[in-house]
């Protein structure tokens, strides 16, 4: 039931299979999540309720760019290697109202300090069909979206979106990225006095034709490493996600595995 928070709104670096030396960036608050999924399985626990994320204030653009700038400037003094600038932290980053201007700050800061590094960001896509977040993500190195199932029911199942969800809306919008990543979670479970397990049979077999339509770069398949707010969820053994991971490749797609 422990859960986990980021207490910094720059953090790392870190060390990441896929992204090597990565310095995060939060956008969010430290003192709780703030996202429009409420994911069973979140690292972060529940989203809070849509009141008290009303009254809590998010980090300035100004506030990033300064933390980051300044982060960035003593890493490069001190001959210290970042491979991925990532946006990620306590929740939805998206959500933040500059999330494209912090996008365009850090693109400048990146340049400047770190040419070298890539820029990523860490996002559950619903908010892509909006032009100025899709025009955002365009920009950077990679996009690692989130996409556990293409069956409707088991997403409001595990992942519990707030307001109008739309997935046929959202996979359109997932085809027209370039710079795709695909990030799905498997695990097993019950949630509501319901079984819940998004690892076999029809679903993951339609998660894989329906991912490998969209064209990714690459997709990343992962499962539970951390405490998660409901209790009975459990991880999926190292082999079962390695046969997902074959299914994927099987469609020409290049997979990375996280067990």
């Amino acid at each position: 039931m422990a859960t986990f928070l980021f207490d910094k709104f720059i953090f790392g670096p870190v060390k990441s299979r896929r992204l090597g030396a990565s310095l995060g960036i939060n956008l969010l608050p430290l003192e709780s999540k703030y996202c429009n999924f409420n994911c069973i399985y979140c690292e972060c626990g529940f989203t809070p309720k849509v009141h008290t994320q009303v009254k809590t204030k998010l980090p300035a653009r100004v506030e990033i760019h300064d933390l980051l700038a300044k982060e960035l400037a003593e890493m490069r003094s001190s001959l210290k290697i970042i491979d991925t600038i990532t946006f990620a932290g306590n929740g939805e980053p998206t959500l933040h109202p500059e999330f494209a201007e912090i996008v365009d700050d850090t693109i400048m800061l990146r340049d400047q300090l770190f040419p070298e590094a890539k820029i990523a960001v860490l996002s559950n896509a619903t908010r892509i069909v909006q032009p100025f977040i899709h025009n955002a993500l365009s920009k950077v190195d990679y996009n690692i979206l989130k996409l556990d199932s293409v069956n409707e029911e088991t997403i409001r199942l595990i992942n519990c979106p707030s307001g109008n969800f739309n997935l046929s809306v959202i996979l359109e919008n997932l085809g027209n990225f370039k710079n795709l990543t695909v990030q799905s979670m498997f695990f097993r479970g019950i949630y509501k006095n319901k079984p819940v397990d998004n690892s076999t049979g029809p679903d993951v077999d339609a998660l894989v034709e329906t991912i490998s339509g969209l064209n990714p770069e690459h997709v990343m398949l992962y499962t539970i490493s951390r405490d998660t707010p409901v209790d009975n969820l459990r991880k999926i053994k190292s082999v079962e996600l390695e046969e997902i991971a074959e299914k994927f490749r099987n469609k020409g797609l290049d997979v990375s595995v996280s067990s």
